[in-house]
């Protein structure tokens, strides 16, 4: 069950597709260097595959345990979150000015991935502690700033979100948690929150909960939400710890999955209040609130590609040991399962689509460094609608394709698979929550439609699209052994066109049957997507191969994306078709006869 993390890999998409030199090259970040990444990525790696991945098991099989509203983490975790911040892994892309790194979005996606697969329930508190801190610097007082960051940026502190409850679910118009002011700057917070991730825990000395609650002359629904700062533990005017605040955990839940990660309902007020300041202007909550979303729903992403490369690394050192059957052909002795070619089939299945979704994930992860530090305005722009654009594909996409690829682990171990101590089972229990939080797959896929395709009229995806072309016309310049990747990927454009264009023209007039189509195209976006990646992989080998580079791992970076080609694009017409046809059939029996 150890786990080996892909630094080559990893660097080969960082340096020739995620544009590492020209992020380096932004100002902030001169002194991200392809060697200082590589150097940062192994020590990542070491303490991801040394420290946090012999926890997986451990954590899954003991829990977080509640008790009296205290939760004490499995054997282990505590010390490990110590080591983790006193390292500086909590730091890494946040502000120097509280102490952070600085270092960019695209390094940090990359080490995060490790976090991930090597430990999904642990790399949950900090992923959740990095949205609160990037929400408090963005919208925080400077006075809230200096209380909270350092702290939370060294990892002596962590952060939640709190938004959902009990009677809202994901509609956070139903909120229904109060802020009472107190006429000296303070508000008392009363309600319940639920699905809370680390909102109670005992690996550090204090938690800062970022909760959604409502003003009493706040107007009806989203537009009525405010956003506030409530730790556990108030913070004294020299920075020091005070009283115990009124925000308890009074249950965890008992899941499928992430064991070891804590998911609290959180009771606010239960003895009178608790003390909470505003961040920002009142009513704006949620916009402030999509600042952490909107980082949680691209780290889920990342959740849905490292538990994919976790299971891959399980299923292919079982089917290189497992020896069951005879070959097909050439041998009359049993062989090790990983000669079969339907177990050939889904190892390879997993290893394409884990590449596909890594690239993407970082590519995107670079463009948001150019979104928010080039010092060309129409550059940011440009690479913030391409990042809008595809934050639901990267949540949506990796995370359902990383269920798919967790199910195939456990289809190589066969029987062995469905025994919990192989590890496989784990990995599918601990992704499946990945495509429900932060917003389930229907949600991405009504924002990608809604307010990211049908908002600019379908500008990005058009600009995406020619960006694909480009790559197509690459293709045409290179060797024979690309046509396939440049026939299937032309026929894949082609799909996501006539999908978009659909979409565009009836969304106004048909908005259910085009609905009806959202997560197929959401899931068309995806695989188009990773196979533009894959084939700009295999230019980039090609041309290495060429010039006379004889390292093996070009000539499968080709081999992996002409099997993508074959494999998992075809898919792309199909999904077409559904997105244009079939939104009628799927609304034309009556809901009582569902």
């Amino acid at each position: 069950m150890s786990y080996t993390a892909p630094v080559k890999d990893m660097m080969f998409v960082l340096k020739e597709m995620a544009k590492l030199d020209q992020v380096a090259g932004l100002p902030g970040y001169e002194e991200a260097t392809p060697d200082l990444v590589e150097a940062i990525l192994d020590e990542a790696g070491k303490f991801a595959g040394g420290v946090l991945a012999p926890l997986n098991f451990v954590g899954d099989r003991e829990g977080a345990v509640w008790h009296d509203k205290e939760v004490t983490m499995p054997k282990g975790f505590k010390e490990a979150y110590t080591q983790f911040s006193e390292s500086g892994w909590t730091a890494l892309d946040c502000h120097p000015e509280y102490g952070g790194q600085g270092l960019p979005r695209v390094v940090s996606a990359a080490v995060r991935e490790m976090w991930k697969a090597a430990n999904m329930a642990f790399s949950l508190c900090p992923l959740l502690t990095n949205g609160a801190i990037e929400a408090i610097e963005l919208c925080g007082s400077a006075e809230q700033k200096q209380t909270y960051l350092p702290n939370m940026i060294s990892g002596k502190w962590t952060g939640t979100m709190n938004l959902t409850e009990p009677q809202a679910g994901s509609d956070l118009a139903a909120i229904r948690t109060r802020a009472e002011p107190q006429g000296d700057g303070t508000y008392r917070i009363l309600g319940q929150k639920i699905f809370i991730t680390y909102g109670e825990h005992d690996m550090a000395e204090n938690i800062i909960h970022l909760v959604l609650a409502r003003l009493p002359d706040a107007p009806e629904g989203v537009k009525g939400i405010s956003l506030f700062v409530v730790p556990k533990y108030l913070v004294n005017a020299d920075g020091s710890l005070g009283a115990r605040n009124d925000a308890w955990c009074v249950s965890i839940e008992h899941k499928l999955g992430i064991h070891a990660s804590p998911t609290c309902v959180m009771a606010f007020g239960d003895n009178g209040g608790a003390v909470g300041t505003l961040i920002g202007k009142a009513n704006e909550g949620l916009k402030y609130m999509f600042i952490m979303m909107n980082a949680a729903r691209y780290a889920v992403g990342l959740e849905g590609l490292a538990l994919a490369e976790r299971a891959y690394q399980l299923a292919l050192a079982y089917a290189r040991e497992r020896v069951q059957g005879r070959a097909i052909e050439g041998s009359a002795a049993p062989v090790a399962i990983v000669h079969h070619p339907d177990v050939r089939r889904m190892l390879m299945t997993m290893k394409a689509q884990i590449e596909a979704m890594r690239a993407l994930a970082y590519v995107v992860a670079s463009a948001h460094d150019m979104a928010f530090h080039h010092p060309d305005e129409a550059e940011r722009k440009r690479n913030q609608a391409f990042v809008d654009l595809m934050i639901p594909v990267v949540k949506g996409w990796l995370t359902e394709t990383g269920n798919e690829i967790a199910y195939l682990g456990v289809q190589v171990h066969g029987g062995m698979g469905f025994i919990e101590e192989t590890g496989a089972a784990q990995h599918l229990r601990d992704a499946r929550i990945t495509t429900i939080y932060e917003g389930t797959t229907g949600i991405q896929a009504n924002d990608l439609i809604g307010r990211k395709l049908a908002r600019d009229n379908g500008a990005t995806l058009k600009v995406v699209i020619g960006q694909m072309q480009q790559t197509i016309a690459e293709l045409d310049d290179a060797g024979a052994e690309l046509a396939g990747i440049r026939n299937a990927l032309a026929k894949g454009i082609a799909a996501v066109a006539e999908a978009g264009t659909f979409i565009g023209a009836n969304f106004a007039s048909d908005i259910r049957s085009v609905a009806v189509g959202a997560v197929p195209f959401l899931k068309l976006m995806g695989i188009v997507s990773g196979g533009w990646m894959m084939a700009k992989a295999a230019l980039v080998a090609w041309e290495k191969i060429s010039s006379g580079e004889s390292d093996p791992f070009y000539a499968t970076k080709i081999a992996t994306a002409v099997f993508y080609a074959a494999h998992v694009l075809p898919a792309a017409p199909g999904l077409a078709a559904v997105i244009v046809g079939g939104g009628a059939s799927a609304l034309a029996v009556p809901e009582d006869q569902l």
